[in-house]
């Protein structure tokens, strides 16, 4: 799996300019650019690899200063879609367009086929805003992200009809989104209450030992078998006992 950037389906943009100077100024001026690739650094929001085309230099009969050059890390939360707007859409704080931090480093970014073409749904701040899917970075390799009660995947989409923030690019995993397909089944609205566990095989082979274990001694005690293999059949229903205590990640 790729470790801190990857290449992604590229899209067009329009990067806020005070993210280049600090916040110190240019605030309400925007560049435009290429998305090419993004970063996962854990504890930080999603950051992309941008090339800078200048074409706004061309509305203001200007030199392009700005075009091909190149900015690594560009926080997600600078980005807005390249959509003709009446208004720029108003910033949004970094806990609105991705609720949890990437999880590691290691990751993978692919595009879910089967929900491309439909409409989302994306859920910022208790209210469900119509959303443009663009792809997915999932996590590995971490603590966090290896823990089924605590993995996110990170879906980019674009804002759509979402008043204010129209245009904004964000990152929401599972719980925050709902896919829409009126030929395949009815999207709702309703908080989801679901919970998660850990599934392997060694949990199924367990319950298989047992049910031999308890086979093994009930053979042992209808044929009088020797004293060593009613020992042997009761030591594996201790240890499987010891083995069941064991409570399931969650």
């Amino acid at each position: 799996m790729p470790y801190l950037q990857s290449n992604i389906p590229h899209f067009k943009a329009w990067v806020r300019r005070e993210y280049t100077v600090n916040h110190e100024r240019y605030h309400g001026e925007f560049l435009h650019a290429m998305v090419i690739a993004v970063t996962t650094m854990p504890t930080r929001c999603l950051s992309f690899q941008v090339i800078f085309t200048g074409c706004e230099a061309d509305e203001e009969d200007e030199p392009n200063v700005h075009g091909g050059a190149m900015w690594a890390r560009m926080p997600i939360t600078a980005l807005v879609a390249d959509t003709p707007f009446e208004e720029w859409p108003e910033p949004m704080a970094v806990h609105d367009a991705q609720p949890w931090d990437c999880s590691s480093h290691t990751h993978a970014v692919y595009v879910l086929d089967r929900c491309t073409p439909c409409p989302w749904l994306a859920k910022i701040d208790g209210e469900f805003y119509p959303a443009k899917y663009y792809f997915t970075v999932d996590y590995a390799e971490n603590e966090i992200a290896d823990d089924p009660a605590q993995h996110k995947q990170s879906h980019v989409m674009e804002l759509l009809d979402a008043g204010p923030w129209t245009g904004n690019i964000v990152a929401l995993p599972n719980n925050r989104v709902r896919v829409t397909h009126p030929a395949w089944f009815e999207t709702g609205r309703v908080r989801q209450t679901l919970n998660r566990h850990s599934i392997s095989t060694t949990a199924n082979q367990t319950w298989i030992i047992l049910w031999m274990s308890i086979e093994s001694l009930t053979t042992c005690t209808q044929t009088k078998s020797k004293p060593w293999r009613l020992k042997e059949a009761l030591m594996m229903l201790i240890w499987m006992n010891s083995i069941l205590r064991i409570r399931p990640k969650r």
